[in-house]
Order: structure tokens, then C-alpha cells, then sequence
């Protein structure tokens, strides 16, 4: 533009450059004494003390190396209250936080230290803790929190050592021992637990790592949750599962001897250092008979069992034992051999089973072996040492014949890639 006004075309081509944006203000400033420019808010609000009018003042900052948060203070010029808190300007973190400081000298008791409602407060050394929403939130250090926490107990001491003089005096030794802490005689650990994960304490050597700091980020637990208001989702609800090992069944049936109406007991049995089994109990009114066995509660074991037993005392005749409807037995010293389908499953001892020769075997007129051998791997004989091994007994796994196999209806069954079978041509 020329001294008359008129504006003067520039060079081919040139064009006004537009000016930059003003960059946009900053809503919450690194926290710094040196920065004038950040000055809190001033609201004008109602005393909760002598309900008059007073002053909140409210700082929007930066914590560095940590986040954002809103430092708010309240005064009374007329009844002098006054009230300080802090609390995160973000949400609550996914997962819980626990600072560790290990306080050796006296420059760590500068340390910046945010403390939130939620967090937890602890001095492993003193046995002190200051537990959660018990005290607002509060930016201040190491020594301001042990200060807060003197000023706390030191309140209401006049009316305890009116009222309560032995508890005053503990008191006020407790107290001494605080105020001895901010002297760091003797190093201590100072612990805040924040399961919302937005307490803080200063790193001085950040970016670098701080020894004398330990960071924990943990998941919180289904209380913790509760207590800081989120919704945690419910566990799904499994469905019921009836206990039937306490409980007798009951369900009608004919009497194998004459035919009549009956009724079975079944109940499921937890046999010690084995498996579960099913016991069912018959007797008929009509004609008096009563018949029990027992019945594997599980599927056919991969391997075969062979129980021997070297029956040396009278004591051996009181062993529990468990013999599958698929089991044989055998006496070598008396060629005696039992066969797997004639007495069925029975739950007894070895003298109910063997009391057709038990005046042989009771008197101890001989040492003899007793063998249970059980392709389905089902059958069962008490170990009286367990769970150490029995001297006088021998339990060997093995594999099944195949004429074993097929007398177990196994042979026959596919249970590998059966599906193949079934797909259409």
C-alpha cells in the first residue's frame, strides 16, 4: 500500500500468505511454580461450616510423567474453614496401582505424592494404615501426608485424655513415633494402594528407573469393584449340580425271586485313594430276599488291574475291597480261581468274600496270595498304609488281551474318527 492509499500490485503470481491460527489455549497446564500464567479459577460458593459465602479455587494441571488433575480449595473468611482435595481428571484406570517407596532419606520426604479417596495408606513398620475414603484426595509429598495423618490423631486428643486417658497416652506415643519418621532416623516403607489406578508418587529421576520405588499394576477384585461404584459383570451362574453322594435313591423294582414289587437303594460312594461307586441295595418284603452290588461309577480304565495281596495276619481279612462285576479272583496256594461273572460287584471286606474257605484262611494255617485281576481296571483293595506303599501288596497296570478286549465288548468299538462313517456318498 502506498502513502496515498492505493494499494500497489505485487509480482506475477505472488499472494497474500494467510496468517497462522492462534494455537489453541491449554486446558490443563504442567504444574509449575514458575508458570505465572497458570492461576486457578476462583468460584464463589457456600460454606458448609457457618454457611456463608466463601471461595472455591480450582487449578486444572498437569502432573508430569503421570496425568491429568482438577486441585480444588475452599476457604471462609468469616469462620476461617477451609478444606483442600484433588481428584483425576480422567476416568478410572483398567487396572489397580501400589507404589512402594522406601524412604532412606530426608529428600524423599519431598517427593510429590497424588492420593486419592480410594487409595490406602500403609507404614508396614508402624503397623499404620489409613484405610480407603477415609480422607479426601490430596496432592501434597511424603512429609505432608505424614503430617496430615498427625494432625488427624492429635484432634480430638483433649477430649480423650478427659474421657479416655490410657488411650490418649498410646496416642500420644504413636504420634511421637510419626513425627520421628519425618526425621528418616531410620529408613521406612511408605505403601499407597490405589485400586482405582490414579495415585501417584514422584519419580525425581524419571525417565530413569528409581530403586527406591517398586510400581505394582494389579487386576482388581469383585469387592474392589463394588467399592469403587463400577458394574462389574456377574459371574454366570452355573446350574446346580445335584449332590447326590449324600442322599439315598430310591426307585421301584421287581424281586428277582418272586417277582413281587420292590424297591432298590442306590447311593454314590467316595472310596478313598480310588474312584467313585454306585451301591445298589435290593430287598423284597414278600419273600425276604435281599441282594446288593456295586457298580463302577466311572468308564473302563485304559489299562487292566491286578491286585496282588500276600495274606499274612488275620488283620488282612478286615481290608475293604471293591470287586467289579468284571473282575476274577485267585488263591494260587489253593488252585482256587474264581471267575469274573459269578458274583457280580460286590463292596465288602476280604473276609465277606471269602467266607466259603475263611476256616482255612483265619486260623492262619497257611500264608497264601489273593489275586484280583480286572481287565476293566474297576475293582479295588484297601491299602491299609496308604497314601504310603503296602509291603504285602502289589497294584499292576497292564494292557488287555484282545480276547480281554472282546469279552469287554471293546474290539467293536469305535471311538477315533467315526464320523467318517456316517458322511453321505
Amino acid at each position: 500500500m502506498s502513502a496515498g492509499g492505493t494499494v500497489e500490485p505485487g509480482p506475477p503470481g505472488a499472494a497474500a500468505a494467510p496468517s497462522p491460527a492462534p494455537a489453541p489455549a491449554r486446558v490443563f497446564r504442567p504444574f509449575s511454580a514458575e508458570d505465572e500464567g497458570q492461576q486457578p479459577t476462583e468460584i464463589e460458593s457456600l460454606c458448609m461450616n457457618c454457611y456463608r459465602d466463601g471461595v472455591t479455587r480450582l487449578l486444572l494441571t498437569t502432573i508430569p510423567f503421570f496425568r491429568e488433575v482438577i486441585v480444588s480449595s475452599f476457604s471462609c473468611e468469616h469462620c476461617g474453614w477451609n478444606n483442600t482435595e484433588v481428584q483425576s481428571a480422567g476416568r478410572i484406570q483398567d487396572q489397580g496401582v501400589r507404589y512402594t517407596l522406601t524412604v532412606r532419606a530426608a529428600e524423599d520426604m519431598n517427593r510429590e505424592v497424588v492420593k486419592t479417596d480410594s487409595a490406602t495408606t500403609r507404614i508396614p513398620e508402624l503397623d499404620f494404615e489409613i484405610p480407603a475414603f477415609s480422607q479426601k484426595g490430596a496432592l501434597t509429598t511424603v512429609e505432608g501426608l505424614i503430617s496430615r495423618a498427625i494432625s488427624g490423631l492429635e484432634q480430638d486428643q483433649p477430649t480423650r485424655r478427659a474421657n479416655e486417658e490410657a488411650i490418649a497416652e498410646r496416642l500420644d506415643e504413636f504420634i511421637v513415633k510419626l513425627k520421628e519418621l519425618k526425621q528418616v532416623a531410620s529408613p521406612f516403607t511408605l505403601i499407597i494402594d490405589d485400586p482405582s489406578g490414579n495415585s501417584f508418587v514422584e519419580n525425581p529421576h524419571a525417565p530413569q528407573k528409581d530403586d527406591a520405588l517398586v510400581i505394582t499394576h494389579y487386576n482388581r477384585t469383585l469387592q474392589q469393584e463394588e467399592m469403587l461404584g463400577l458394574q462389574a459383570e456377574a459371574p454366570e451362574e452355573k446350574p446346580q449340580e445335584e449332590d447326590l453322594r449324600n442322599e439315598v435313591l430310591q426307585f421301584n423294582t421287581n424281586c428277582p425271586e418272586c417277582n413281587a414289587p420292590a424297591q432298590t437303594n442306590m447311593k454314590l460312594v467316595q472310596i478313598p485313594h480310588f474312584k467313585e461307586v454306585i451301591i445298589m441295595a435290593t430287598n423284597c418284603e414278600y419273600c425276604g430276599h435281599r441282594t446288593n452290588e456295586v457298580k463302577s461309577g466311572g468308564a473302563v480304565e485304559p489299562l487292566g488291574t491286578r491286585i496282588t495281596l500276600r495274606i499274612t495276619d488275620p488283620s488282612d481279612m478286615t481290608r475293604d475291597l471293591l470287586k467289579s462285576e468284571t473282575c476274577s479272583v485267585e488263591i494260587p496256594e489253593l488252585e482256587f480261581e474264581l471267575g469274573m461273572a459269578i458274583f457280580g460287584g460286590k463292596f465288602t471286606t476280604l473276609e465277606g468274600l471269602l467266607k466259603d474257605i475263611r476256616d482255612l484262611i483265619m486260623e492262619g494255617k497257611m500264608k497264601a496270595h489273593f489275586i484280583m485281576n480286572d481287565p476293566a481296571g474297576n475293582s479295588y483293595l484297601q491299602n491299609v498304609y496308604a497314601p504310603e506303599d503296602d509291603p504285602e501288596m502289589k497294584v499292576e497296570r497292564y494292557k488287555r488281551t484282545f480276547d480281554q478286549n472282546e469279552e469287554l465288548g471293546l474290539n467293536d468299538m469305535k471311538t477315533e474318527g467315526y464320523e467318517t462313517g456316517l458322511a453321505p456318498r
